[in-house]
C-alpha cells in the first residue's frame, strides 16, 4: 500500500504540474456565486494505473470553499466548488492526496495555480431594493438638515449680523418693523449617489445587499462605490462587484477607508453618503461616528443581517434534546441578536439621516425601531 501510494502520488504530481504549466492561459478566470455548486473548469484524467489507489483534492486557498469531484463521460475528474463566503484572489491553492482505499497511507502535496478567482456573495431571498438616492443641499425639498440655499421664503425678525440686503424695506415702511427674508434650508434628490461597504466579521449579508443594490440599479444611474480593501473609485458595475468580492480580507484585515473615499468621491461638497454595514457591534462603529462628526454631509445607513435572534431563555433539557430550526443552516453563525441591533441603532440612529435594516435570510426590511416595512 505504501509503495503504491507513494509511486502513484509522485507520478500524478508531475502529471498535474505539467498539465498546469502547458495550459497557462487556457483556464479562464473562476467566477462563481457563494452557496451554489459551480464548475471551475479544472479537470484531470482519473487515476487508473494501480488498483486500490484513489486521487482526491480540495481547495485550501481561498478558504471557506467546499470542493467536490465527479467523473464525466470522458473519465475525467471534474472539479466543482461551493463557496461559503465571497472572495477575490489571483491564485488558487489545491491540496492533492493520493491514498489507498483503506486509508492506511497517503501522499499529499499543495499545488498553486495562478488564476483569478472571484466569488460573489449569495443574495438569497433579498427582494428588489428601493431606489437609494443621495440628498444634497440645494433648492428643492424643504429639510432642516440642508443648507440655506433654497428659495427666499423664510421670514423672521431682524437679528444682529443679518445682511442689509435681506431686510424687507417695504414692510418696514408700512409698520416700522425690521424683518428679513432668508433662503430656506432644503435638499434635493442628487443625480449622483455615493455608497460605501464596511467590512467586519459578519459582513457577508451586508456585501450581498450592496451587490443587490448595484445589480438592480438601486443607486441610480450616476454613482460612485467603494469598499474596504479598494483604493480607487468604482463607477461601473464590473469594478464595483470586484470591490464587493475583495472586501473580505483573506489574510490581514483591511483598514477603515471611508474618509479617503469621501475625499475622492465628493471632496468638500457635503454630499449624502449611503453606508452598507453588518448589523453588529464592530470595530468600525467608533470610526464611523468620528467620520459623521467631521463630515459636513449627511449619511444613510443600510444594515444587513442573516436573521434576528430573539433572546429567549430555554431550559437545559430542551437545549440538549432539541435543536432550534433557526439555528441550523448556512446563516446560523451570522445572525444578529435583537439586543445588539437595538444598541447599534441607539448609538447611530441620531447621527444619520435614515436607517434601513434588511434580513437576508427572510428578505424582510425593518425600520430603526425594528418594525417590518
Amino acid at each position: 500500500c505504501l509503495f503504491c501510494s507513494v509511486i502513484s502520488g509522485v507520478f500524478v504530481q508531475r502529471k498535474i504540474q505539467k498539465r498546469l504549466n502547458k495550459s497557462e492561459g487556457y483556464y479562464e478566470s473562476i467566477k462563481v456565486e457563494a452557496g451554489f455548486p459551480n464548475e471551475t473548469g479544472f479537470s484531470i484524467p482519473a487515476v487508473n494505473l494501480l488498483p486500490l489507489v484513489r486521487l482526491s483534492w480540495k481547495i485550501t486557498f481561498p478558504d471557506h470553499i467546499e470542493t467536490r469531484t465527479r467523473v464525466d463521460a470522458a473519465n475525467h475528474l471534474v472539479e466543482e466548488i461551493i463557496p461559503k463566503k465571497r472572495c477575490l484572489t489571483n491564485h488558487v491553492n489545491r491540496q492533492f492526496t493520493v491514498s489507498d482505499v483503506l486509508g492506511f497511507c497517503r501522499y499529499s502535496w499543495v499545488q498553486k495555480q495562478d488564476i483569478s478567482c472571484m466569488a460573489l456573495p449569495q443574495t438569497n431571498s433579498v427582494k428588489a431594493l428601493p431606489l437609494l438616492k443621495s440628498l444634497t443641499a440645494e433648492d428643492g425639498i424643504p429639510n432642516p438638515s440642508g443648507n440655506p440655499e433654497g428659495d427666499r421664503m423664510e421670514i423672521r425678525p431682524y437679528a444682529p449680523g443679518d445682511s442689509v440686503r435681506n431686510i424687507m424695506w417695504k414692510v418696514y415702511a408700512r409698520n416700522r418693523q425690521l424683518n428679513v427674508r432668508l433662503a430656506e434650508k432644503s435638499v434635493f434628490d442628487s443625480k449622483r449617489t455615493v455608497a460605501y461597504l464596511l467590512s467586519s466579521e459578519k459582513d457577508e449579508a451586508a456585501s450581498a445587499i450592496a451587490r443587490m443594490a448595484l445589480e438592480t440599479g438601486a443607486l441610480g444611474e450616476d454613482w460612485a462605490f467603494a469598499a474596504d480593501g479598494t483604493e480607487e473609485l468604482c463607477e461601473n458595475l464590473p469594478d464595483a462587484l470586484k470591490a464587493v468580492a475583495r472586501s473580505r480580507a483573506l489574510e490581514s484585515n483591511f483598514s477603515y477607508s471611508l474618509d479617503k473615499f469621501l475625499t475622492k468621491a465628493v471632496g468638500q461638497s457635503g454630499a449624502h453618503c449611503i453606508v452598507f454595514a453588518a448589523a453588529e457591534i464592530a470595530p468600525w462603529l467608533t470610526k464611523l461616528k468620528n467620520t459623521i462628526s467631521r463630515y459636513s454631509g449627511q449619511f444613510s445607513l443600510v444594515l444587513a443581517t442573516d436573521g434576528i435572534q430573539e433572546e429567549v431563555s430555554k431550559q437545559i433539557w430542551r437545549k440538549l434534546l432539541f435543536q432550534d430550526a433557526t439555528e441550523a443552516g448556512m446563516f446560523s453563525q451570522t445572525a444578529s441578536s435583537r439586543g445588539e441591533m437595538l444598541q447599534l441603532l441607539t448609538e447611530l440612529g441620531q447621527l444619520v439621516e435614515s436607517t434601513l435594516i434588511i434580513d437576508r435570510k427572510t428578505g424582510f426590511s425593518f425600520d430603526k425601531s425594528l418594525r417590518k416595512i
